[in-house]
Parts: C-alpha cells; sequence; structure tokens
C-alpha cells in the first residue's frame, strides 16, 4: 500500500480530442464511487429481515441490483488498468517491472481478504479463503499478464475462450454422482471443485460451495478484461468523445442481448458467475458507463458528483474501512441497539433497514472525505 499526497491530474476537457497520457477520467471516479457506495449499502443492511428485493442478491438464477455490483468493480478495474499501464509503458517502464507491481497490489488484496475473513480471532483449520478482495486480486493479476504479454486481439481471444471453457466445464464434465450440467447449488462442477479444494474454508452461509470460488474465478477473470477491451475503446485516438460514447452504448446493448440470448442455455446466475452472466453484466457495465462519460467528462456536468469522486478516489480504502466498522459494530453487539433505538420507530422495517444502510453509507465516507482533502490515495 502506497500513500501520496500528490494532485493527481484533471479529467479530460469536454471535446472530442483523445484521451492523452496523464488525464484523468472524472467519469471513471464518479462511476466507482457509485459502485463502491452501491456495494456498502447492499452490504451492510440494518438487522431487520425486511429488504427490498432489489437490495439483495438473487436467490439463484436472475439478478437484481445488487447483482450488478460485483461485476461493475471488476470491470471497473480493466478499465483503469488499460489508462494506467498505457501511462506507465509511454514512461518507457519494462513490462517485467509492471508485472511484478500487478503481483505484488494482487497480494496486497488477497492478504487483506484474509484479514477481513479471520477478524478478530484466525482460526486456520477453518478460515475462509475465497472472497471479495481475494477475487479481484486474482482477477487482477490473470487480467494483467493477459494485458501485459497480448495485443488487443490477443486479449480478446483470451476473453471469448475463457467463457467457453468455463461453459464447457460447467456442462460437459460429469460430477460424481450427479453427472454432467447440473447448474444447481449442489451437484455443479464448480461447487464439486470447491467441495474438492477449499472444504472447510468456505463462505459460512453455503458451507458446501463459495460464491467468490476457484471455476467461477474463471468467467470474473473475463469480466476484468471486457473492462481492458472498454479501456482500448476509450484511448481509442481516431474516435471523437461522441463516437467513442455511441461505441459504448452500441456494444453495451450488443452484449445485453447476447447475455439474455445465451440465457436458456446458461442461465444468468451471479453464484456461479456464468458466462451469460459475465457477457450481460459487461454489458450493462459498458451502458452506464457510457452514459456517465457522456454527461460527466464530454458534457461537463459535474455538480452533485462530489461525493461519488471522494468514494472512488479511495475505494478500497473506502471498503476496508466500511469492512471493519461492521465487524466491529457486529462483535461490541451494537448494530441491533442503534437500530432498534434510532431507525426501527422512524419507518417500516424495509425503509427502517433502508435508512439504516444509507447512514452507514455516509459514515464510511466521512474518512474517504477526510482522505481527500488531504490529498492522502491509497494505491494498491
Amino acid at each position: 500500500m502506497r500513500q501520496t499526497g500528490a494532485v493527481l491530474p484533471e479529467a479530460t476537457p469536454a471535446s472530442g480530442t483523445p484521451l492523452l497520457p496523464g488525464t484523468r477520467l472524472v467519469s471513471l471516479d464518479v462511476f466507482r464511487g457509485a459502485t463502491i457506495a452501491s456495494m456498502i449499502l447492499v452490504n451492510d443492511p440494518g438487522p431487520s429481515d425486511a429488504v427490498y428485493t432489489q437490495l439483495e442478491h438473487s436467490a439463484w438464477n436472475g439478478w437484481t441490483f445488487t447483482d450488478l455490483v460485483f461485476p461493475f468493480f471488476l470491470w471497473i478495474a480493466g478499465v483503469a488498468m488499460t489508462l494506467s499501464f498505457a501511462r506507465r509503458a509511454a514512461r518507457g517502464e519494462d513490462r517485467r517491472k509492471l508485472l511484478a507491481h500487478v503481483a505484488q497490489r494482487a497480494l496486497i488484496l488477497f492478504a487483506l481478504g484474509l484479514f477481513f475473513n479471520g477478524f478478530p480471532g484466525y482460526h486456520l483449520a477453518t478460515i475462509r479463503i475465497a472472497g471479495v478482495l481475494q477475487r479481484i486480486a486474482v482477477c487482477y493479476l490473470i487480467a494483467g499478464a493477459i494485458f501485459l504479454y497480448t495485443r488487443l486481439r490477443g486479449q480478446l481471444v483470451w476473453t471469448v475462450a475463457l467463457l467457453a471453457v468455463y461453459w464447457m466445464l460447467m456442462t460437459l464434465v460429469p460430477v460424481p454422482g450427479y453427472g454432467a450440467g447440473s447448474l444447481q447449488p449442489v451437484g455443479n462442477f464448480a461447487q464439486w471443485i470447491d467441495s474438492l479444494v477449499l472444504s472447510g474454508h468456505m463462505y459460512s452461509h453455503t458451507r458446501v460451495w463459495d460464491p467468490e470460488g476457484i471455476v467461477s474465478t474463471i468467467p470474473a477473470v473475463a469480466t476484468t478484461l471486457f473492462g481492458i477491451l472498454a479501456g482500448h475503446l476509450l484511448r481509442a485516438p481516431r474516435l471523437s468523445a461522441a463516437e467513442k460514447t455511441a461505441w459504448m452504448l452500441a456494444w453495451g446493448n450488443c452484449m445485453i442481448l447476447a447475455g439474455l440470448l445465451m440465457e436458456p442455455f446458461l442461465p444468468i446466475n451471479k453464484n456461479l458467475w456464468t458466462s451469460s452472466y459475465a457477457v450481460f453484466m459487461a454489458g450493462m457495465a459498458l451502458v452506464v458507463f457510457g452514459i456517465c462519460y457522456w454527461l460527466v467528462d464530454v458534457q461537463g456536468w459535474r455538480r452533485g458528483t462530489g461525493p461519488l469522486v471522494v468514494f472512488g478516489m479511495n475505494a478500497i480504502a473506502s471498503y476496508t474501512v466500511a469492512g471493519m466498522l461492521a465487524r466491529v459494530l457486529e462483535l461490541a453487539h451494537w448494530k441491533q441497539p442503534i437500530y432498534d433505538a434510532v431507525f426501527a420507530p422512524l419507518a417500516d422495517p424495509r425503509n427502517a433497514s433502508l435508512l439504516y444502510s444509507i447512514v452507514f453509507v455516509t459514515a464510511c465516507w466521512v474518512p474517504a472525505w477526510v482522505m481527500y482533502r488531504r490529498k492522502w490515495f491509497l494505491r494498491f
């Protein structure tokens, strides 16, 4: 982890000029900030069992607003990787040095994820190995290596190949006692591999499979690569800002349609991170970011985006603060009393839970704002 007080470069001006080295996309910070705020919001509802459906993950097949969040973050990581590495390559940095930096970041993120999984007591016999930060780390490492040692065509081939290989594994490889092609929580290929490799170290709410498990990380890498491909589009020197926006919206909608067409054969499923889910969510990310890019960076519409920029420029730090605060409230047994005293009397259970989440997000934003004001930006 590196702390810096340097002022980051300003965003690309509202014009049709290509993205230049040293410029910064404010729209990407806004999009990242909105994603982190959403991640904290859906991860930390009030203790009431009544929660809006869109603020929970889909039980199995299908998707909700909550299911957008994680793939959006991986997609953003891919976009940011393209822009960052392009600048560093322009300074003449060696690919091996860049790969070593990618590996260092991935190791720190993976270790941080293990720290959260075990905090405050670390029982090595049962600690969960997988997790959100761990998946980000693995995807960042693999996608980073692919980016550094292939060109655009190779990256596209890798993306398609990862989705195809995963699809074949899930539908063609027989699972002992269940056969091939099962996509139920128990008996699918990903669950079988998790039970063999991660037995005793899986998500406590599922126990026999892990939503951030081994096999389902394959298409998650493809999600990150989709972001890398979008980053190439943003850097295209011959396209105006309007043309870039048009291509993002066009390709995004095509990918959404492709994901829906794939669904009858391989359902959209976040827990399995199916190929249809990866394509559909990458399309959604491309459309939402395309709109954000047009409004913020091209049209110069910045009103109301400040709080999101604060979150977006310290995304991992904000996620870390949220995780630690949630764990402290849980261990100190303060969450329920706070909810009962402050939020429960204000509204019905679903809205009281939502109010709790909003206040929690605000509490996590405060230290991010302090860091932003002091120009402290954490880089992993």
